[in-house]
């Protein structure tokens, strides 16, 4: 292969990993609304003695997820600052089981229940501040 013709594949092959990669960090912390089909009741998940009377903030996390610390103290600030909202995190390290039932792909990942534990939004990735208020907002109205 000519050299011209090795650089343009290497081009190539840089331009889409950085499109993909660009793609993937935009969908990071985005709040995804769900239709409300599915419900979470406390017995489903283990450290979720019982909901909240406004809304559960349900983080699940991995050991190793540096970016779940940084979620953590986001989502526990929030609920600190808000009446009737709590936040739940729960370890999947060891329970892959709760992984599969709650279609985890990635830690972490939060589940914003409403009081009745209908599952109001998805959020994969690091959850901005902004965003889970402005959807708390919604949920609590």
């Amino acid at each position: 292969m000519s050299l011209p013709a090795v650089l343009a594949v290497l081009a190539a092959l840089v331009g889409a990993a950085t499109v993909l990669g660009l793609l993937w960090q935009r969908s990071q912390g985005r709040v995804r609304r769900q239709r409300g089909t599915t419900r979470v009741r406390p017995t489903d998940v283990p450290g979720l003695a019982r909901l909240a009377p406004g809304a559960t903030l349900l983080q699940f996390s991995t050991e190793v997820c540096a970016p779940c610390r940084s979620t953590h103290a986001v989502l526990g600030d929030i609920a600190s600052e808000l009446s009737g909202v709590v936040h739940v995190d729960l370890d999947v390290t060891h329970r892959p089981d709760l992984a599969s039932r709650f279609h985890i792909l990635q830690t972490p990942t939060t589940l914003i229940l409403d009081r009745t534990g209908v599952v109001r939004a998805r959020i994969g990735g690091a959850a901005r501040r902004d965003l889970v208020r402005h959807e708390l907002e919604r949920v609590l109205s």
